[in-house]
């Protein structure tokens, strides 16, 4: 057996950085012959916590035990043919723990999702600037064997430092997202958006687009992932985010929108909401930028739109036009699994892992 240790920051199951990304072809892997352990800096009483407000010295003795977990991997690194880092080994000041891992591991892969480097600097806490250091992930970009990056931006970017990257989207289970076949309009037309808590205020930019469109039309919009979600004057309906109700909860969505805001750090966005509506069959309009562009055939699998009036002309079109919204959404489950789904990527996955492990054996 080739033995794999996953080195991650958030407990198995949880992030959708890891879940789905490399977390999701465990059971590929081990049916390929490599033996499987993971090691997370937050564990699962730390997830519980970390996120919410309070609970301060909680989340001290939970940071110092991470360290203290840390330390313990370094001792068994050895053993392991290939040790597999996702965005961090520890999230706090310069590449130590990155140094320390890369030296006792015989190989190494870098996974590295978002443009986690692009942090601002504060002109007046540079201490601020040292704890939030960026150098981690460009160290891991430059020492590891192979860099698994998710969009072409990203990868652009990676390949300043080590010309060994594979660029691998987020991907879709498609045991699980099951395309609808039944595109009857009942009643009111959903739009719907996923997301976190933390991203739901990009719903907002379309404020404008759902006031003038509620003078034309009967609508409901579906918010998934901030129950608080609220926006005057429209139909909402906010539920929170889980795993078990995930897929039920999107295919409420009739129409599903992804809205960005025109920044740097949507370039390393792999257009995992859109590929999510897509797998479900659902048409979907999302802002033209970064990874949307290969995600989505312009009017054919997706519309890509900037100005509100795109958005009001897509939103038209498919709320009014039952056939165009099959069409669309069908070509659009189609197109997921060809290029997004786990059965089109296992072998890319596979024979970086055998390239890697094959490296100075």
């Amino acid at each position: 057996m080739k033995r794999i240790l996953f080195v991650a920051p958030y407990p198995e199951g949880k992030a959708p950085s890891q879940r789905l990304k490399y977390e999701q072809y465990y059971p590929y892997f081990r049916e390929a012959g490599y033996e499987i352990t993971t090691s997370s800096f937050i564990d699962a009483e730390f997830w519980e916590v970390v996120y919410k407000p309070g609970n301060t010295f909680r989340k001290i003795l939970f940071t110092i035990q991470a360290y203290f977990r840390r330390i313990g991997d370094l001792v068994s690194l050895g053993k392991y043919d290939i040790v597999y880092v996702h965005l961090w080994v520890t999230p706090i000041g310069p590449p130590l723990f990155e140094w320390l891992f890369r030296k006792f591991s015989k190989r190494m892969i870098y996974d590295i999702d978002d443009l986690i480097f692009l942090k601002p600097k504060s002109k007046s806490n540079p201490l601020i600037n040292w704890l939030k250091s960026s150098n981690k992930s460009i160290f891991l970009m430059k020492k590891a064997d192979h860099v698994i990056t998710c969009t072409p931006h990203l990868d652009t970017f990676v390949r300043q430092f080590n010309h060994r990257t594979t660029d691998i989207s987020s991907t879709i289970n498609t045991k699980v997202y099951q395309p609808r076949q039944d595109y009857s309009e009942k009643g009111k037309i959903t739009l719907g958006w996923s997301g976190s808590h933390s991203t739901s205020k990009y719903v907002y930019l379309l404020k404008d687009v759902f006031l003038k469109l509620k003078e034309e039309m009967d609508f409901r919009l579906l918010v998934i992932g901030d129950k608080e979600f609220k926006m005057e004057g429209i139909d909402v309906t906010a539920i929170p985010w889980t795993e078990s109700s995930e897929v039920a909860d999107l295919s409420q969505i009739d129409i599903g929108l992804y809205p960005l805001p025109n920044e740097e750090w949507v370039l390393g966005k792999s257009g995992l909401k859109a590929l999510q509506y897509m797998a479900l069959g659902i048409p979907t309009i999302a802002t033209a930028i970064g990874a949307n562009f290969r995600v989505i055939e312009q009017n054919v699998s997706g519309f890509l739109v900037n100005e509100h009036e795109e958005w009001l002309q897509a939103i038209r079109a498919l709320a009014k036009d039952e056939t165009l919204r099959r069409s669309i959404g069908s070509a659009a489950a189609e197109r997921v699994e060809k290029h997004y789904s786990i059965n089109a990527n296992v072998p890319v996955y596979l024979n970086i892992l055998d390239k890697v492990v094959k490296k100075n054996s």
